[in-house]
């Protein structure tokens, strides 16, 4: 019997080896035949724009996508990068005759959309249609819908117009029930990323930079349809103020939109624009497919020179992180990279970045500012390059913003929790120990911190601010002191930054481009990005596992996962750091 054991056992070991290497082997193939395999595009197609997944700066290098595993190729993720670059190249193809907006969840920030957006005006300019549809308009989708020649809509769809709002969870009533005190240390009237911890409300100060940041991305939202839709920026404010739509029929009323479809009349609008009968099929190629669709690009150089674009995107951390993180030594070795490099005449950092890490930030603005003085570097915000992620674009040569970036908070803050009353008196864990300096256990979360450390601490946060705000004055030829009176924490749309000297122009990456372009004086350059994506294998095993959590656990929670995901992100708070106040949800 025990010798049965033993050989079912080994049998079904080496059945669990054999399938993962089968898997292995089934991917390496799948990902060898769709690699760089260009797919034709037939004469009178439409290229239908779906957003329904996360928009990251670059196209994640997915090799799942293309087996379709646990279906998460349902939703296939295709950055802004690929985005932008399509609807350009679709411009000039003569198989194109227009764009079909679908319904899009259009999970992305403003300065995502805004850019999406913009480049769908620059389509529109070759005289090719542009047609929205959805059975559900969310405000994203219809700010990107409303620049479409027509937008219908299903005739008992929903139709959201009701302005912005922006909620702030706060965890300090959970916290006292815990018995855990939030030991903050921090300079800035308006850093207000610790008040969740220790307030039940928001400040004054934050309720009034919160007010006046969301009333310019509301303004610049109205401001967008007005012009697209003809409809008066007093009235668009009013239909939303009343919430004047309530239904469909409603948003045709208020011309809104031009009218009330179901698909197959949609589809047959759209045989009708490509010049086909009702019995055709639509002839119509994804967004994400496109990509792999043959060019005729004019733009083709054999020029040496090459403008990096350095992609700095995600939370900022100390070591190398990765695609979705700004590990510092992985962009700092980038920069030295590309400084380096003679062909490299210019470089566009794009930063994407809510902040982290205030030593990291440093060591990534030190490898800024020794590029700065070999060649042009233009910095290019995208949705938001606040704190961290402002320090490090502030050395830059200049910095182009969206008007709806969110930027600024000129701010340094640390948490130290005291956990000593929850150890004691919810668990009856007690602590004791010796130490061979006063200050030897500084920041142990088992007891609260002297006076003598507040100070230690404070001095330390200070310190850290007046590097801050000194390296902002420098990259911005300002004076510290007036850096100082804009700083305090406080957050910026871009548009508000033009005007107090945070950013240079508005404008998206290829009008930093074209500025790193003038600056080095080149006009024949090739665009290489920056730094080399992780290989598709390299972390086969844990991109699967964050997938797998990833997918479950958004299914599980739907609308409040924003909620978990801020939770998450308040427990893994720790050192001292430039970070924002919190992530902006416009509702």
């Amino acid at each position: 019997m025990k010798q049965f054991f033993k050989f079912v056992f080994a049998t079904i070991v080496g059945i669990i080896i054999l399938t993962v290497l089968l898997f292995i082997i089934v991917i390496g193939i799948a990902v060898g035949l769709s690699g760089d395999k260009t797919i034709d595009v037939p004469s009178n197609s439409v290229m239908r724009i779906a957003l329904t997944s996360d928009i990251k700066e670059r196209t994640p290098n997915n090799p799942l996508a293309a087996l379709g595993f646990l279906g998460f190729d349902e939703h296939r993720a295709i950055g802004l990068n690929d985005i932008l670059a399509n609807i350009k190249k679709a411009k000039t193809d003569d198989h194109i005759k227009g764009i079909f907006l679908d319904e899009s969840y259009m999970l992305a920030g403003q300065a995502t959309t805004e850019e999406i957006r913009n480049a769908l005006i620059d389509f529109k300019r070759s005289g090719k249609f542009i047609i929205a549809y959805g059975e559900i308009y969310t405000q994203s989708f219809y700010y990107l819908s409303s620049v479409a020649d027509k937008i219908y809509m299903n005739p008992k769809g929903i139709f959201e117009f009701h302005g912005f709002s922006s909620q702030i969870m706060f965890y300090k009533g959970a916290m006292d029930k815990l018995g855990i005190e939030a030991q903050v240390i921090k300079v800035g009237t308006y850093k207000s990323a610790t008040e969740p911890f220790v307030l039940n409300k928001m400040s004054d100060a934050n309720r009034k930079q919160v007010t006046e940041y969301l009333g310019s991305m509301y303004d610049h939202f109205l401001t967008g349809i007005s012009a697209s839709r003809k409809i008066s920026k007093d009235s668009l404010f009013n239909i939303a103020n009343n919430m004047l739509v309530r239904n469909a029929e409603d948003a045709v009323k208020f011309r809104l939109i031009d009218g009330l479809r179901y698909k197959d009349e949609l589809l047959d609008e759209l045989k009708g624009r490509t010049g086909l009968s009702k019995k055709q099929n639509v002839k119509s190629v994804d967004i994400a497919d496109y990509t792999k669709a043959a060019s005729d690009d004019k733009d083709t150089t054999t020029s040496n020179s090459r403008i990096a674009i350095v992609y700095a995107s995600g939370e900022i951390t100390g070591g190398d992180g990765d695609d979705n993180t700004i590990g510092s030594e992985r962009i700092s070795k980038t920069l030295r990279q590309v400084r380096l490099d003679d062909k490299v005449k210019a470089v566009v950092l794009r930063v994407n970045s809510p902040g982290g890490s205030s030593l990291a930030s440093d060591v990534i603005w030190r490898e800024v500012m020794l590029t700065k003085k070999v060649k042009p570097i233009i910095v290019s915000m995208g949705d938001v390059a606040a704190s961290g992620g402002y320090y490090i674009s502030c050395a830059a040569d200049s910095i182009y913003a969206e008007p709806n970036t969110i930027t600024g908070s000129i701010g340094i803050f640390a948490i130290i929790p005291n956990m000593q009353k929850f150890f004691n008196e919810k668990l009856g864990l007690t602590f004791d120990g010796v130490k061979t300096g006063k200050y030897a256990d500084l920041g142990n979360g088992t007891r609260p911190l002297s006076p003598e450390e507040k100070d230690i601490l404070q001095n330390m946060i200070n310190r850290g601010y007046d590097d801050f705000t000194k390296a902002v004055a420098n990259g911005r030829g300002k004076t510290q002191a007036y850096i100082n009176t804009i700083a305090q924490g406080r957050v910026w749309t871009g548009q508000q930054a033009i005007k107090i000297g945070l950013v240079d122009k508005l404008g998206n990456i290829n009008d930093a481009i074209r500025s790193a372009a003038a600056k080095a004086k080149i006009k024949d350059y090739s665009l290489v990005p920056y730094p080399e994506q992780e290989s598709s294998f390299k972390n086969i095993g844990r991109n699967i596992s964050v997938e797998m959590r990833t997918h479950f656990t958004k299914a599980e929670l739907g609308d409040n996962y924003k909620y978990y995901e801020q939770v998450k992100q308040a427990t893994q708070m720790s050192g001292i750091l430039a970070r924002m106040p919190y992530e902006v949800t416009l509702n």
